[in-house]
């Protein structure tokens, strides 16, 4: 079996480990991952307050 550049490349990325902040201010994160698209937004519970609230992607941590 010949050893082409086709066979030694890599495969593209198709997943993307994020930082999801708190939306009520408490300053909780959690790390989730997401496919390639739009920023993610999630409803969770906060432990803080104790309630559901929005979490908004903060940063990019790295590709998956």
């Amino acid at each position: 079996m010949l050893l082409t550049a086709a066979n030694l490349a890599k495969s593209k990325s198709k997943s993307v480990l994020v930082q999801m902040a708190s939306a009520a201010g408490t300053g909780f994160c959690f790390n989730a991952k997401r496919r390639l698209r739009e920023k993610l937004v999630l409803r969770k519970h906060d432990p803080i307050v104790n309630k559901h609230v929005l979490f908004f992607e903060k940063k990019k941590i790295r590709s998956i």
